[in-house]
């Protein structure tokens, strides 16, 4: 990735004064900002404006098609367009939805934590060790009636968080190994290859190609993984040793297969494997914990158990997204705050562990990871 001056789209200079938390969601609708109208932000916005109580008032994007197009997803035409997100951290809304370029997170959470208002920011915490530092600072430095939530829709998923309880019932006895994978049809290695991106604009457009904007497929897709992993098993990891590589993909420079080991506390070891090119028919995306009573799988569609007496599976009732954005919201309006800055960045650590292993071809422990950046 060629390396650019400073970028005159997103700025993140003239951070907006402190304001305090606006308290007004208890007595009304919620309103909310959504700051990134890609795909994921137009999809998430879409389905916040649905909930009871809830009016997506003001839209950000440097694309003005893609403002046109999250109006008429979201159905609101009325809500206001703005090029300058900072323009929407100074407006009368009561959260912000950030659903934009991973490189971007780190600047664009600094000023939102700044602004006071409620958060739900999409995940990663960021692409480097630094950036995820300076999540960490901005989450601590937050007003402690800010709700701040990241998009590990897993924490807060039906399903999950009954597989949660029934693992700490001990049910399954005790965890022995774990096992994860996200294998998907995201390339089937025809793609056209663009040239090099030699402007902001172009480096924009191609924000997704680049580890420099994107972040290792580890980090800004198989976190979701880590995260809960990470949450079922009350750690974050020790040391991780991996491999990976690109088979089949010629744009950019991210990998389109990787497999790690982990190593937690209590001497146990959870492989992860990804892939981004099976058939466009085959995907799986879920985590087993293998216990010495029995075992748990997990996923966002359902989850299943086994004790002995056969599987026992329930289906979720619906995206899990949609739980997510419920308790984002009721947080908001019931005056009952979470912060879970430190966490998502603990998560997003988790995957640039595996990342740094990968690339050096040797274990890496946590604290090395620490101390790089």
């Amino acid at each position: 990735m060629p390396n650019f001056t400073r970028r005159n789209i997103f700025q993140s200079a003239a951070l907006v004064p402190f304001q305090a938390v606006s308290s007004s969601a208890q007595n009304s609708a919620v309103k909310v900002g959504l700051i990134g109208a890609g795909n994921r932000g137009a999809y998430t916005a879409t389905a916040i404006a649905k909930l009871p109580g809830v009016k997506v008032t003001a839209i950000c994007d440097v694309v003005e098609d893609q403002i046109t197009a999250a109006r008429k997803r979201i159905g609101n035409p009325d809500a206001k367009g703005y090029a300058d997100y900072r323009e929407v951290l100074a407006s009368d809304v009561d959260a912000v939805m950030i659903a934009t370029p991973v490189y971007l997170h780190p600047d664009h959470f600094e000023a939102a934590v700044k602004s006071g208002k409620h958060i739900y920011m999409e995940k990663p915490a960021g692409m480097d060790v630094a950036g995820c530092k300076r999540v960490m600072r901005a989450a601590d430095s937050a007003n402690r009636k800010q709700n701040i939530t990241f998009g590990f829709q897993q924490r807060y998923g039906g399903v999950y968080v009954k597989a949660k309880q029934f693992l700490e019932s001990g049910a399954i006895g005790k965890i022995r190994e774990v096992h994860g994978e996200f294998l998907k049809f995201a390339l089937k290695g025809d793609e056209p290859v663009p040239p090099l991106p030699r402007n902001d604009k172009e480096k924009l457009e191609q924000w997704k190609l680049w580890r420099a904007t994107f972040g290792e497929v580890i980090v800004e897709t198989y976190v979701h993984n880590l995260d809960a992993i990470n949450w079922f098993l009350g750690s974050h990891p020790l040391k991780a040793i991996g491999t990976g590589g690109r088979t089949v993909e010629k744009r950019g420079d991210l990998l389109d297969h990787l497999s790690v080991t982990y190593d937690y506390p209590n001497k146990v070891q959870m492989s992860f494997i990804g892939s981004q090119m099976t058939p466009r028919y085959f995907r799986s995306n879920r985590e087993r914990y293998i216990g010495d009573n029995g075992f748990i799988e997990t996923a966002r569609e359902y989850w299943t158990y086994n004790t002995g007496s056969g599987p026992v599976t329930e289906k979720s009732q619906h995206d899990i997204t949609v739980d997510a954005l419920t308790e984002f919201v009721r947080r908001v309006s019931e005056g009952k705050p979470e912060n879970v800055g430190v966490r998502a960045a603990e998560s997003t650590l988790t995957s640039l562990l595996g990342q740094m292993a990968i690339d050096q071809k040797r274990e890496v422990t946590w604290d090395e990871l620490m101390r790089s950046a």
